[in-house]
């Protein structure tokens, strides 16, 4: 049975913790093995004192059902201390929000994209509780694809924003604790943080292999299948095609008024794209991209999750859907997007701007996909230096 950070600090405080008016980072998932809350841990303790809490996109319940809502904090009626988003006017603790705080304790589940947005505001979280002289502890948590290969562009440094702030692949498979040791270790050495770790857990984990409940990371990642397929279906949402935000199976599912399914689908499945199959499913959003309106759609049904590339084959179905469609139907969107005012959403997803390119001028997907597997055996020989887990 696999231990979180939270089930480990649950049954002994930590000494670091004692005594401490604590900051908590956390959101619905931030729960112990029998489904106990963070914050009723931290206030019930007699150790400690809950202080603040702070809150990432989607706020600390996952409350804001679509992608880049903003929310604005308060004071928690039950636990009469600050709520603090880090999603709203202030992507980064101020000084303010860090007053009376001993100790910055986080706890979030990451979904093993690179592109997913907690790891981004703790890694402002880092550099906030480094400038003011306050430590940060970051209780780990399993990266729920772990099992997934290596996927996708490293992030190149003149593409970092607020979806990436690290070289590190697309579908990395870290878990968020290695993440922020690797942020801190690379970015901010002097930072005073550290990681309660994991017990029972390996890399070749997925997460319905760990035991641990499985509490919806943010409102559109229902399902463990959702987040198999996510770091590579999750660039749709720098197109014109819908990743069928709006259904009960986002990211699974993609279309468009305009898509040819009959003809991609074809095109798919003589690809013989490893681990997956697809069926035709058309759906009609209830919000976001073409709400209300038919979408022919295909649905992504995984078949072997162990020999499943999501990056590559989010780059096959690209190159199939510019294949089956009439010139300019597929289209890729221009900023703003998650702060950013000037460069490509998808590149910036992606990690550079390759990847679009090698779509648009219809180059080789197989150079694409080699360039991407030499990043990766770089990534990994500095990763063996700083991993937790084997």
């Amino acid at each position: 049975m696999v231990k979180s950070g939270l089930d480990i600090i649950a049954k002994k405080l930590p000494g670091e913790l004692i005594g401490k008016n604590i900051g908590v980072l956390c959101h619905a998932p931030s729960i112990t093995k029998d489904f106990r809350y963070i914050l009723d841990i931290v206030n019930d303790s007699r150790e400690c004192r809950l202080a603040a809490i702070f809150g990432p996109q989607h706020g600390i319940f996952g409350e804001t059902q679509d992608n880049m809502i903003e929310w604005e904090g308060r004071l928690h009626p039950y636990y009469n201390v600050p709520v603090h988003s880090l999603y709203g006017r202030h992507r980064k603790p101020t000084p303010k929000m860090l007053e009376n705080i001993d100790l910055f304790l986080v706890d979030l589940q990451d979904i093993g994209a690179r592109l997913y947005t907690y790891i981004w505001t703790v890694k402002l979280c880092i550099e906030a509780c480094m400038e003011s002289g306050i430590p940060i502890v970051v209780l780990d948590r399993p990266n729920p694809v772990a099992g997934l290969p290596l996927d996708g562009p490293v992030l190149k440094p003149e593409f970092f924003t607020f979806v990436g702030g690290a070289s590190i692949p697309l579908c990395h498979r870290m878990t968020i604790g290695e993440m922020a040791f690797w942020v801190k270790e690379k970015y901010y050495p002097t930072a005073n943080l550290s990681v309660i770790k994991l017990e029972g857990w390996n890399r070749k984990m997925f997460y319905d292999e760990t035991g641990l409940p499985w509490v919806l990371p943010s409102p559109n990642m229902p399902t463990l299948s959702t987040a198999i397929v996510y770091p590579g279906t999750v660039l749709i949402e720098a197109l014109n095609l819908s990743e069928a935000r709006g259904t009960t199976t986002p990211f699974e599912l993609f279309g468009a008024p305009w898509l040819n399914t009959v003809a991609l689908k074809k095109n798919l499945d003589n690809r013989d794209i490893p681990g997956c199959a697809f069926r035709i499913h058309n759906y009609i959003p209830t919000f976001h991209k073409y709400a209300g309106q038919l979408c022919g759609g295909i649905q992504i049904h995984i078949t072997d999750r162990r020999n499943y590339f999501p990056v590559a084959a989010a780059l096959e179905i690209f190159d199939a859907i510019i294949e089956t469609t009439p010139a300019n139907s597929l289209l890729f969107n221009p900023p703003p997007y998650e702060y950013e005012e000037k460069l490509m959403p998808f590149d910036i997803l992606a990690g550079d701007s390759f990847m679009r390119e090698v779509l648009i001028n219809r180059g080789s997907l197989s150079l694409e996909k080699e360039r991407w597997a030499e990043e990766h055996a770089r990534f990994e020989k500095e990763f063996r230096e700083i991993s937790f887990y084997g």
